[in-house]
Parts: structure tokens; C-alpha cells; sequence
């Protein structure tokens, strides 16, 4: 087989540590799901009525991604850089159509994650009909700790998630609270996408979002998933 010749070096593949093993995770896409607590659909004013409405995803570059424990820059272009701590769902296995009783087959494992995210950008984005990717497709902006394998855990169904910045909590609910459950979403996005091996679901936040400014940093904590952790750099 001839070896292709590229016109520059290709960037390496974006990849998470997995506890307890020396491999990575070598991340495919990432899907991230709009407003799946009902306190945070409430206070970024679009309350969600589960009985007439579905989830709504939105992607991030694979490229977006840092590993937990980063210092990043305040990023180009806001005066709103906000936080979103999120149960992160690692896919292991290829599904399509799937039903919820199958969902369990795809987890690989478990993440806490950080839905990074220019405000003030995205609302803009919103108010006026057009796509979200400048307030949250950018650099840096998909925090992740290292992926905790499923083992005995199974399909999550509850379990604190929590959120300080310079140690002051930020954020506290439970997984148990999510708007559409990890089954639930599992089915439903595979019914736009043959979800693959290395896709990372971004499970929503609680309420609780705010900004971050320069020196600012960030602490998260999903029980028996695992911790994250984020400093905020000067702006370039």
C-alpha cells in the first residue's frame, strides 16, 4: 500500500487517558446536548417541557479538546468566558437506530467534563437564529479528565455533580435530575448518527453557569465518575 504524502505534518489525534490502563481513548466527535436540567433551561430563559419537546445537540471540534488539569488562555473575542460542568459519556462500540435497552452496550466509560463557553457570543448567536459554533465551537473549550472504564457502574442514573471556582461551589445537582436520561439520549442521537467508537456525549449542565475571569480556577466533581479541573490564563 503506497504511504500518502501530505502537504504538511497531519495534527495527532485528540485523545484521553483511560484510569487504570496504559491506552488513550482516541476521540472521534463530540456531541454536546443543549439545556437537559430544567433549573438551567429556566435560567437561560427557554424552560424545556419534556412532553412536547427532544433534546437538541450541538458538536464541538475534536481539535476543542483539553485534558483536565490545563491552565488555557482567556479566549479571543468574549467578555462573557463562562463554565458548564457535565457528565461525559465515552462511546465504545458502533450503534444506529439504537433502542434504550441497548444504550448500556455502547458506554465505554465516564467523564467530568467542562462545556467551555462564550456567552455572550452564543446568546448573540441565539437571539438571532444563527449557529452557536463561535460562543462554543473554539479553542480549548471541551475539558475532559481522564475516562473512568463502565466496569460495574452501568447506565448512571444519579450521583452529585458539583462545581467550585477558587473553591466557592457554583454548582450542585444531581445526575438524577437530567431532563433526558442517558438511555433516552443514546437512543435519540443515534437516530441522526451512527455514533462510533471514540464520540464523546457532552450530557448537559446544571444550573449554576457563570463567568470566569484571568487567574480564576475551576473545579468539578461527578461522584464515582472523577474530577476536573481548569485555570484560566491571561488573554493572548
Amino acid at each position: 500500500m503506497t504511504t500518502p504524502t501530505y502537504l504538511f505534518v497531519p495534527p495527532a489525534i485528540p485523545s484521553l487517558p483511560v484510569l487504570g490502563t496504559g491506552a488513550r481513548f482516541p476521540v472521534n466527535r463530540i456531541f454536546c446536548v443543549g439545556r437537559n436540567y430544567h433549573a438551567h433551561a429556566v435560567e437561560m430563559g427557554r424552560p424545556v417541557d419534556k412532553a412536547t419537546m427532544k433534546p437538541f445537540y450541538f458538536t464541538k471540534s475534536p481539535s476543542t479538546l483539553v485534558e483536565s488539569g490545563a491552565t488555557v488562555p482567556y479566549p479571543a473575542g468574549t467578555a462573557n468566558y463562562h463554565y458548564e460542568m457535565e457528565l461525559v459519556v465515552a462511546i465504545g462500540a458502533q450503534g444506529f437506530r439504537l433502542t434504550e435497552a441497548e444504550a448500556q452496550r455502547m458506554i465505554c466509560g465516564y467523564a467530568a467534563g467542562l462545556d467551555m463557553t462564550r456567552r455572550d457570543l452564543q446568546l448573540v448567536a441565539r437571539d438571532q437564529g444563527r449557529p452557536w459554533d463561535l460562543g462554543k465551537d473554539f479553542e480549548k473549550s471541551a475539558v475532559c479528565s481522564p475516562i473512568l472504564p463502565i466496569g460495574n457502574l452501568g447506565v448512571l442514573t444519579g450521583g452529585a455533580i458539583t462545581l467550585q471556582v477558587n473553591g466557592e461551589t457554583k454548582q450542585s445537582a444531581d445526575l438524577a435530575q437530567l431532563i433526558w436520561n442517558i438511555p433516552e439520549l443514546l437512543a435519540d442521537l443515534s437516530q441522526y448518527y451512527h455514533l462510533e467508537p471514540g464520540d464523546l456525549i457532552y450530557t448537559g449542565t446544571p444550573e449554576g453557569v457563570g463567568p470566569v475571569k484571568p487567574g480564576d480556577r475551576i473545579s468539578g466533581h461527578i461522584d464515582r465518575v472523577g474530577d476536573v479541573s481548569l485555570t484560566i490564563g491571561q488573554a493572548e
